[in-house]
């Protein structure tokens, strides 16, 4: 299976380079590229991605608004936040509207392509050298709609909240619990509803604000 790529960097030089990364691996293609905000929601009013490569720092649309509009129109498409800048601040703003990850461009190659495979099979990716700075700064915000537990978990649905918030994915789940990955996934979804959250990376926040992990 080929999953389809959206590339959005401003510079070209660095957008021809992650291009020759990401398509090194014979499962991923880029199918379209855009030098900002706009031209990527321009893009996917035309192409079908699976997931989205997203610089921070963009002229008329940066990669923090692209983000969240891109989350309210299509959420079912994956998104990595790409950087240069080892701020946490980018990624907690980016993991709360909804990105699936945040890394830094001086990531290695194989980091990137093993992080690209682990998005798309429902993982959250978090740079360690931000993860660091980020940890303390979740647990001292509230998750957006969600400032307390009020609603009981089974001990199942704990231990799948946990184990998402150490950032494993549906596969890895499935097997550490001995569960199938269709049970899983309807797991998550009941989780989510019942917690009112939106999505799975506001479930590992939670996870996080609320001492599971």
């Amino acid at each position: 299976m080929t999953f389809r790529i959206l590339l959005v960097e401003d510079q070209t030089i660095v957008r021809n380079g992650l291009k020759m990364i990401v398509e090194q691996d014979e499962h991923f293609q880029i199918v379209a590229e855009a030098s900002n905000g706009h031209e990527a929601l321009k893009v996917l009013e035309s192409f079908q991605v699976d997931l989205i490569l997203m610089d921070v720092r963009m002229p008329e649309m940066n990669g923090i608004e692209a983000t969240k509009r891109i989350r309210e129109q299509y959420p079912e498409v994956k998104i990595i936040i790409l950087t240069t800048f080892d701020d946490e601040e980018y990624a907690y703003e980016t993991l709360k509207d909804g990105a699936n990850g945040f890394l830094l461009k001086s990531s290695e190659p194989e980091k990137l392509l093993s992080s690209i495979h682990s998005v798309l099979n429902g993982g959250l990716v978090l740079q360690e050298d931000v993860a660091a700075k980020l940890m303390p700064k979740l647990l001292q915000r509230q998750v957006p709609q969600q400032t307390e537990i009020s609603i009981n978990l089974t001990k199942r649905e704990l231990e799948i909240v946990k184990l998402i918030g150490e950032g494993k994915t549906n596969k890895e789940i499935a097997s550490t619990l001995y569960l199938s990955v269709g049970t899983v996934k309807n797991h998550i979804t009941n989780i989510l509803q019942q917690l009112d959250l939106r999505d799975r990376t506001q479930l590992a926040i939670y996870a996080v604000k609320h001492n599971l992990v």
